[in-house]
């Protein structure tokens, strides 16, 4: 069985990230249900002695209600497509990390910017830990995003193992029908040549291993992003702007790219501004 988790505070964000993550499926031939997980996380101390003093929240059946409509809705927009709902109390990120470390997702898929909170997924003190450490792939879509939009999928490239492994994950979730475009950050100030030499044995790799057939390479010096935080994560969105990438791959692993971000305190930034839906995903392979 092929899942996916979407954390939900039904919010217009969420719904955003649910909308999304139907069109995914609907285009993608394998097949994936889809598991609403709400999370109740503002119960306060009244309710520890509930069992001897039963006092139901009143939030819980509002919540309830809210998923029964959204259940209703979603199930009559796509029939085709199982919906199962899911409640816990705890740490939102703690009940996602234990969701998923009993059922292998293909990827938990959330907005960025919910209003219960949803944007702690990346911005709370929590976030790298998450990100960094479930072995399920975090899709982020922002608020802004109108539709599913595939045609250029770029990733941060350092000509890595695990780099063949995130682009496994993301064909899971949207195929292999994308122009490829490998985004190469020449921080060593490298010859253009001997760059070019390996992009052409590496794109053959990926050729051979993920069936993916166009792509294409940029590489960009390393003057872009030597600066702050704030002007790094820019830096990136402009390049995503400059190459019209419609979706990011980016890897973790303490090889990759994003490790280096990630030391950099740049992560925050990127996620808080982002502007395209973004799958960060694990990286097996030493």
């Amino acid at each position: 069985m092929s899942k996916i988790l979407i954390p939900v505070d039904f919010s217009e964000d969420s719904l955003t990230a649910i909308q999304y993550a139907c069109q995914l499926i609907s285009q993608n031939e394998r097949k994936q249900e889809v598991d609403f997980v709400h999370v109740f996380t503002h119960h306060s101390n009244s309710y520890v002695n509930r069992q001897a003093y039963p006092i139901e929240d009143p939030q819980v059946k509002i919540s309830e209600k809210h998923m029964a409509k959204l259940l209703t809705n979603v199930r009559n927009e796509h029939p085709d497509m199982t919906f199962n709902s899911i409640f816990k109390e705890g740490n939102l990120f703690e009940e996602i990390s234990k969701i998923t470390a009993e059922f292998d997702y293909d990827a938990v898929v959330m907005g960025t910017k919910g209003s219960s909170g949803l944007e702690a997924i990346f911005l709370g003190s929590n976030t790298y830990d998450v990100i960094l450490n479930t072995k399920t792939p975090v899709l982020g879509v922002p608020q802004n995003t109108k539709g599913l939009q595939k045609d250029r999928v770029g990733l941060l490239c350092n000509f890595k193992e695990g780099e063949i492994e995130v682009l496994q994950h993301a064909i899971k979730l949207i195929g292999n029908e994308f122009e490829l475009v490998l985004i190469y950050v020449n921080k060593d100030d490298r010859r253009i040549s001997d760059i070019d030499v390996q992009f052409k044995g590496w794109i053959e790799e990926i050729i051979n291993r993920t069936g993916i057939q166009n792509i294409s390479y940029t590489i960009k010096p390393q003057v872009l992003y030597n600066r702050a935080a704030e002007n790094v994560s820019h830096a990136i969105s402009n390049v995503l702007i400059d190459e019209q990438i419609d979706f990011l791959l980016i890897t973790r692993s303490r090889k990759s790219i994003f490790r280096r971000l990630v030391e950099e305190n740049i992560v925050r930034k990127m996620a808080y501004n982002m502007t395209i839906p973004t799958l960060f995903a694990p990286v097996r392979s030493k």
